[in-house]
């Protein structure tokens, strides 16, 4: 089987990665680590747009070529796709569609309102609790959520939200929800508009800084499996939450063939929605692929086809991931342009591969940061602590003006590994 990746981050290396195992992989536009002979994997890249690529399965990347239509034009060249329409996407591309889809058919949530005008957005406000969670309605790379644990912050970025000050057309409109406490969890679950099995669950990090603290990013690390998510914890996802909304989906007649990402908190009351995404997650994927096992491109075209037969498998080792990011990232500009050495190195450690998320060859033939999310370092070990400490010492080995990295990845649930 030859398979087509579209896009160019970690993720779409990881996904090239696994799908590798089993198929051929052209990656478009894919990147500098996409490589052929990548661990004797048949990978290459190309600048060539997907409807000039010749495959036997599509598999896109990111959510914005998902929501602008990408599945339905080359679903209409008749090719194989795993992705949904731009009619499923829109559960991704509208955070206020999403809430009215869980509402209307029960799926737990945060209490929350949708808001164009200031004033209602802020009397809102006033009646919850706090912590106080703002969104972005539309696309905003991972960047649109606040999560302000005061009040007068939380309508400050209210105001610059809905004035297209902070977020353009994408933050005209708002999410407000109460803010919820628990570990977060990622559950990502391969549909085929009628069925859907999930993947090994995961936890990302968000926040830029040590200790959760700093703004939000698009991901900065994640591990796998989550101590806090046994087997049944993420039934009950999958019964109260992912079924149920891809049944609302088939009901307004969206035939959707793709991942849906359901990002959780398990809270007191049991777990919540906190938002579903319809692609592969990033920085999850580069821990939940490392640990399935089988093939995955036929999982996937399956799903493709509409006749999804196949249960996933997974590995004993556990995986953990690093984001090293460039300089100011989040806060752009982000210093690109700057040559990164020891990546032989890095991936010499065993059970460690790194995905490019944000890379370029320069004039110079040096590989060079791209990017504010530059390499995602990914370990497999028998334990997470044996995990996170391999990834670590990989990181430890790349070099370029300006990296940086959170040094608590995984830590708190690889402890509570040996207590």
């Amino acid at each position: 089987m030859r398979v087509c990746v579209v896009g160019s981050g970690g993720r779409e290396h990881a996904l090239a990665h696994a799908l590798g195992r089993t198929a051929e992989v052209v990656a478009t536009p894919g990147n500098p680590g996409i490589a052929p002979g990548e661990h004797g994997l048949a990978l290459s890249s190309t600048s060539a747009p997907p409807e000039e690529v010749d495959a036997d399965l599509y598999v896109i990347g990111p959510e914005g070529p998902l929501v602008d239509g990408l599945a339905d034009r080359l679903r209409a060249l008749g090719r194989r796709v795993f992705g949904p329409g731009a009619d499923g996407a829109h559960l991704e591309g509208s955070k206020a569609w999403m809430k009215h889809v869980l509402d209307e058919v029960g799926v737990p949530t945060a209490r929350h309102g949708v808001f164009t005008e200031v004033e209602a957005a802020v009397h809102f406000l006033r009646t919850l609790p706090g912590p106080y969670v703002v969104k972005t309605d539309g696309l905003a790379a991972g960047k649109g959520v606040l999560v302000a644990q005061e009040l007068e912050e939380a309508v400050d970025d209210v105001r610059a939200k809905l004035s297209g000050t902070s977020f353009g057309e994408a933050g005209r409109r708002v999410v407000i929800e109460e803010g919820l406490s628990g570990p977060e969890l990622s559950v990502l679950a391969v549909c085929d508009g009628r069925r859907a099995v999930a993947l090994a669950p995961a936890q990302d990090f968000k926040r830029a800084g040590d200790g959760d603290q700093g703004p939000n990013t698009g991901g900065v690390g994640a591990y796998s499996p989550v101590p806090a998510a046994p087997p049944e914890v993420v039934e009950q996802v999958m019964d109260r939450a992912v079924e149920p909304t891809l049944a609302a989906l088939a009901g307004r007649g969206i035939d959707y063939r793709g991942v849906l990402y359901a990002g959780l908190m398990l809270t007191a009351e049991g777990p919540k929605v906190l938002e579903f995404n319809v692609r592969f997650g990033d920085p999850e994927t580069q821990v939940v692929l490392p640990r399935t096992v089988g093939d995955l491109a036929g999982l996937l075209a399956e799903a493709a086809d509409g006749r999804l037969r196949s249960e996933p498998a997974f590995c004993s080792d556990a995986a953990a991931t690093v984001v090293c990011c460039a300089r100011n990232y989040p806060i752009a500009p982000y210093g690109t342009g700057e040559p990164i050495s020891g990546l032989d190195e890095a991936a010499s450690v065993p059970g460690v591969v790194v995905f490019h998320a944000g890379t370029a060859v320069d004039g110079h033939g040096r590989l060079v940061t791209a990017g504010g999310r530059v390499l995602d370092v990914t370990a497999l070990a028998p334990s997470l602590g044996e995990a996170r400490a391999r990834a670590y010492d990989a990181v430890g080995r790349l070099r370029w003006p300006g990296i940086q990295y959170r040094k608590d990845i995984a830590e708190a649930a690889s402890a509570r590994e040996v207590a």
